[in-house]
Parts: structure tokens; C-alpha cells; sequence
């Protein structure tokens, strides 16, 4: 008995060592409880990685910035008090047709600088994330940094470096917020 309980403690030593070398068995999803799920053809394929392409997702945050900053102008100009405001006659009233040029304007001013704003976020998470080879949260910081590095230093380098880290610490936040 003790000659077997032996022999079975030195099999699992060595199956210990041995163990760390081997790979997991895999398991079809039927045994563990899943459906099958049936093997993708080449255009399936095709069609994912291009979905997962930095111009596909830099495009689709360009697009939904747009209609984002479109909607964001046209509510601000609808609660704007001095739309077609006239210094001359304050009391004056503006007309429907120059709230709704104005809301036409503004929206298109926001949605504008929402696609772009989108757009190069987007880009550069996924060209840090392609270049760092992983998908976490710092990649959402760097790329904000850079985003609002970028966009604060057209007005001086004081103002690119308070865009990077407000930019980066507003991404930060959302990240948090997200996973």
C-alpha cells in the first residue's frame, strides 16, 4: 500500500513538472456546455478584420462625432438666448428663419469638430494599441494625451500641455466608467 501510495505521489510529481510544459486539452463546446460554433468562411473573416482596422473604426467615430456634435450645436442653439440678438432694439424678437439658420450653423460647427475630435482619437488608440500589442486602458489615456496634446497646441505649448492632460485624464475617467 505505501509502495503504491509512493509510486502514485511520484507520478503526480512528475506530472506536476511535466503539466507546466503541456498545453490545456481543449474541450468541443458541446462537453463544456456551449453551443458549436461553426467555422468562419474567408469572407466572414475578411469582413472582421477589416471591421477591426484602424481607418474602419477611425471612420465610424469620425461619422458618429458628426451626428453627435450635430445634435449637441442644434440643442445649444435652441436654448441660446442671444440668437439673432440686435444691440440696436433689444427688445426685438428673432424670426423662426434666424433661430433656425443659426441652429443650422451651429450644428454644423460642432458636428465638425465632434468627427475630427472622434476621428483622430479613435486613430491613434488604435495605432498605440496595434503597437503596444494590448488592449487596456492606457491605450485610451496615451491616445487622449496626444488627442488633446494636439489640439491645445495650436494655441502655444502651455495649452497642448493642459489639452494632453485634461484630454488624458477625461479618458482615464471614461475608461474607468466603462469596464
Amino acid at each position: 500500500m505505501a509502495a503504491a501510495g509512493s509510486k502514485g505521489s511520484n507520478s503526480s510529481e512528475a506530472s506536476l513538472r511535466l503539466g507546466e510544459k503541456r498545453r490545456p486539452r481543449e474541450l468541443p463546446a458541446g462537453v463544456t456546455g456551449g453551443l458549436p460554433s461553426p467555422q468562419k468562411s474567408d469572407e466572414q473573416k475578411m469582413i472582421e478584420r477589416g471591421m477591426e482596422s484602424c481607418a474602419f473604426k477611425a471612420a465610424l467615430a469620425c461619422v458618429g462625432g458628426f451626428v453627435l456634435g450635430g445634435a449637441f450645436g442644434i440643442f445649444t442653439a435652441g436654448i441660446d438666448t442671444n440668437v439673432g440678438f440686435d444691440p440696436k432694439d433689444p427688445l426685438r424678437t428673432p424670426t423662426a428663419k434666424e433661430v433656425l439658420r443659426d441652429m443650422g450653423q451651429r450644428g454644423m460647427s460642432y458636428a465638425k469638430n465632434f468627427a475630427i475630435v472622434g476621428a483622430m482619437f479613435s486613430c491613434t488608440e488604435c495605432l498605440i494599441e496595434s503597437y503596444r500589442g494590448k488592449s487596456d486602458w492606457k491605450n485610451a489615456v496615451l491616445s487622449g494625451c496626444v488627442t488633446g496634446g494636439a489640439i491645445g497646441f495650436r494655441a502655444g505649448l502651455k495649452a497642448g500641455v493642459i489639452g494632453c492632460g485634461g484630454f488624458a485624464a477625461f479618458s482615464a475617467a471614461i475608461e474607468y466608467y466603462l469596464r
